[in-house]
């Protein structure tokens, strides 16, 4: 299995998540969990999988799903695909 480059230290409260429902670039860290994006390449820690490796999302997803930095409740939070 390929390692990923990105750090693991910032992994949110252990959120294990299916390997089965990732697609094999999502679980290697090669695309985000959450959207699917590549480019630029996710370097937030989202959670683990069972086998213990983290699992990457990019920014804009991280916030959306509570990883990320803390978002002030008066501002507006856009995803897009």
């Amino acid at each position: 299995m390929c390692v990923s480059d990105a750090e693991a230290d910032a992994v949110s409260d252990g959120y294990v998540y299916d390997p089965e429902s990732l697609s094999a670039e999502q679980c290697t860290g090669d695309a985000c969990a959450v959207c699917h994006t590549r480019w630029p390449r996710p370097r937030t820690a989202l959670g683990v999988l069972p086998d213990g490796m983290p699992v990457f999302g990019c920014g804009d997803c991280a916030e959306l799903v509570g990883a990320g930095s803390p978002v002030a409740a008066d501002t507006r939070v856009f995803a897009a695909r």
